[in-house]
């Protein structure tokens, strides 16, 4: 997934307060409390089957690129995308749990995503990759800071960025550069990318039960509603930025 333009977290940075309740704690510890090994197990099905559609996306996306240089580029970034889900896949098999069942729940709220926001051209498959991923990517990455710390670290590793970022920027800017009009299109595009991406990750997580309860603080140590209300504020501000880096507005 794309990860370029991080969030910036207080817990990430050196010198802050240690980790306290399910965040001190390693896997074994935590997973004792079935409502939160229920919860991880969502997660990491949502996490794994978002992996392996971004594989097939990109690997899609590349047959549509202009170049065999560009084509080789979206090749090499689906090949990492596979592995993240592969590793993702073998988390799951090592605590007991069928990939593919924990995956299941989730295709719907992806396939229904990538049907509403089919791109048209290359460009726009270049900034649905772009965008899309950085959303999803955001929100793992604030969910992870109340992981316990063997998934936090899994987590944050298959979040890695495959390079997708830098080359969506060069390449949607230096198309803006060549024509200014293609700007207000990619633009509306992008917008409605957010507007979709955001109503699917609510969705999903109002739809299981586990991983809501986390989220509001049932689970995880330090979430409550107004919380993830203002991770949604902090998401909608990176995608901002973002949209700077690429020549758009907002």
């Amino acid at each position: 997934m794309t990860s370029s333009d991080k969030p910036d977290r207080a817990e990430d940075t050196p010198g802050t307060a240690a980790p306290t309740g399910v965040a001190a704690l390693d896997w074994a510890a935590a997973s004792a409390d079935p409502q939160y090994r229920a919860a991880i197990v969502d997660l990491l099905g949502a996490l794994a089957y978002g992996e392996l559609a971004a594989f097939e996306r990109l690997a899609d996306d590349a047959k549509l690129a202009p170049t065999l240089e560009d084509k080789a580029e979206l090749a090499k970034m689906a090949s990492a995308e596979f592995h993240h889900f592969e590793r993702l896949r073998d988390r799951l098999a090592g605590i007991g749990e069928e990939p593919t069942v924990a995956m299941e729940p989730f295709v719907a709220a992806y396939e229904g995503f990538h049907k509403q926001t089919a791109p048209s051209d290359w460009l726009e498959g270049l900034v649905k990759a772009y965008v899309g991923d950085s959303i999803a990517s955001d929100f793992y990455r604030e969910v992870a800071v109340r992981l316990d710390s063997d998934t936090r670290a899994l987590v944050l590793s298959v979040l890695d960025d495959t390079g997708h970022g830098g080359f969506a920027v060069e390449k949607v800017r230096a198309a803006i550069d060549a024509d200014p009009r293609v700007g207000g299109r990619l633009a509306l595009w992008a917008r409605r990318l957010m507007g979709e991406a955001l109503s699917q990750s609510q969705r999903v997580v109002a739809d299981r039960d586990a991983l809501s309860t986390m989220l509001v603080g049932g689970v995880a140590d330090g979430f409550d509603l107004a919380e993830v209300g203002r991770m949604f504020s902090r998401i909608t501000e990176a995608h901002t930025k973002r949209m700077a880096a690429l020549g758009l507005a907002a």
